[in-house]
């Protein structure tokens, strides 16, 4: 018989800190993001002040420098005593005698130079807006519009919507801090799926296809037959068994062609249809993160720090707190004070987290520029090297995860154009000569020799294994088969033209 009892046992866990958090978010945000992140902390905290912090002699003579670069406090406070029980606040620790924040780097670009900077890209309205504009026209309640405003996020540019439930209502726990049910996800999501153009938010092509269907009028008999093809033989349709179709459907070959030009038809990337026409009525602007420089004939790294804000904490809000030392301990001056010392931490956590992410940027791309040096120099994607988070991670000291966030949605301008950092990692293999090549340049060299095949008799997979060993690089087929369907290229049977 089994005994129940009380066991007491010891575990060690990971938590982050609500200023961990912030730091972590701030790596994820693109420049061109940056100063309307700041500005909406501006507007939320008011400890916050933009410009310069125009302190008086006294303050200015202080030896400490309250602004530690290390300063990641647990509660806001870096002594072990309760500020509030034992009614004494530092309120020193809420002023810097620096002139110029610690986080406006040196290595940036005057904001007079913008113009010269920024990059225009022409491009469509953009979808986001457009589907947010279509939230409003839902019975959603304001905690869903919230919600579905951030599913929106996570819609790729084709306009699919490829994250599960179960990873969406993960992650906006995690970047929201909002708890939601599966199935309070999943009723989002099915009505985001509902929005023009049709297909938006599928989670892949078959069901992209089945709701454009859907939606067509009138309903004839062709747009019922590919009705039927796709839900039940998308497998059959997508290889091209055509004949096969036709006997299973029991159709004629004028019956099956009609409804294949029906399927042809429709759009398999729904974000397209926000391009090319009448939507087209805004530029859309890159403004890259960092800029490749040369100076005495060497390259250096420029962080694009733009018109953002030199940022202070509030020298009324510290007084304020100052005061609390002189004034009756009764419950509501206890709550305001609480309420000051929230709002000061919070200021002192924001521009901590602007310093640590500038930081961060700036030593990955600089490792990322010496990796990459020849690429810089001449432009040539073959002298790109194989490189992974994991080479740059090693050289800066920071994880592989922190390598990750700086990398995405980053951009950098070089003579040579405008690249995604994401751009410059690439895994390694090996030619004939035993040298490191970079997939990057395999999988350039495979796209050249399918651009370049006679499409009426297309090179299947054997061959092109057998065309880049003659070009010294020993491939296997299945190695071929993936760089292929990386590039989007299906196989020698699809590709072939009549």
């Amino acid at each position: 018989m089994q005994s129940i009892g009380l066991n007491q046992t010891l575990t060690q866990t990971t938590k982050l800190s609500p200023n961990q958090i912030l730091v972590i978010r701030m790596l994820e945000i693109p420049s061109i993001e940056l100063n309307q992140r700041i500005n909406e902390e501006l507007q939320e905290n008011p400890a916050l002040e933009e410009g310069k912090d125009e302190l008086d002699e006294k303050i200015r003579g202080l030896e400490e420098d309250e602004f530690d670069d290390n300063y990641m406090p647990e509660d806001g406070y870096e002594d072990d005593r309760d500020p509030l029980q034992n009614e004494d606040f530092n309120y020193e620790q809420y002023v810097s005698d620096d002139e110029t924040p610690s986080y406006m780097l040196h290595q940036q670009y005057n904001p007079a130079d913008q113009d010269q900077r920024e990059v225009p890209i022409i491009g469509g309205s953009s979808l986001i807006e457009e589907l947010k504009s279509q939230i409003y026209l839902t019975n959603m309640t304001k905690p869903q519009r919230h919600i579905a405003k951030w599913v929106l996020g996570n819609i790729d540019d084709d306009g699919y919507l490829r994250r599960t439930t179960e990873q969406l209502v993960d992650d906006l726990m995690f970047q929201e801090q909002i708890q939601v049910t599966d199935a309070e996800m999943e009723d989002i999501v099915q009505q985001i799926k509902e929005f023009d153009p049709p297909g938006i938010a599928s989670a892949n092509l078959q069901e992209c296809l089945l709701k454009q269907l859907e939606v067509k009028e009138p309903q004839t008999p062709a747009i019922e037959l590919a009705h039927t093809i796709l839900s039940e033989h998308f497998d059959a349709f997508s290889k091209h068994h055509f004949d096969k179709l036709k006997l299973r459907l029991g159709c004629t070959d004028e019956e099956f062609q009609a409804a294949v030009q029906e399927i042809v038809r429709l759009n398999q990337k729904p974000a397209n249809a926000f391009t090319g026409s009448v939507y087209e009525t805004q530029r859309e602007t890159i403004i890259p993160d960092f800029f490749i420089e040369e100076r005495d004939d060497e390259l250096y790294v420029v962080l694009n720090t733009g018109d953002i804000p030199e940022l202070h904490v509030s020298r009324d809000y510290s007084e304020m707190l100052k005061d609390y030392d002189s004034m009756p301990k009764t419950e509501e001056n206890r709550q305001a004070a609480q309420f000051i010392k929230q709002k000061l931490d919070s200021a002192k956590w924001f521009i901590d987290a602007i310093k640590q992410r500038n930081e961060t940027l700036m030593k990955t791309m600089t490792e990322i520029l010496r990796f990459q040096y020849d690429f810089f120099l001449d432009g040539e994607e073959t002298s790109l090297k194989p490189m992974v988070l994991q080479d740059i991670a090693t050289r800066t000291g920071f994880d592989v995860s922190t390598i990750s966030r700086v990398s995405n949605s980053k951009y950098v301008q070089t003579r040579y154009g405008i690249y995604p950092l994401k751009y410059f990692f690439s895994e390694a293999m090996t030619n004939a000569e035993g040298d490191e090549i970079s997939t990057r340049e395999i999988k350039k060299i495979l796209q050249e020799l399918i651009d370049n095949e006679d499409k009426r008799n297309p090179l299947t997979d054997e061959q092109l294994v057998e065309l880049m060993g003659e070009h010294g690089y020993p491939i296997a087929r299945r190695t071929i088969a993936k760089y292929r369907d990386l590039l989007g290229v299906p196989v020698a049977r699809l590709r072939k033209s009549l």
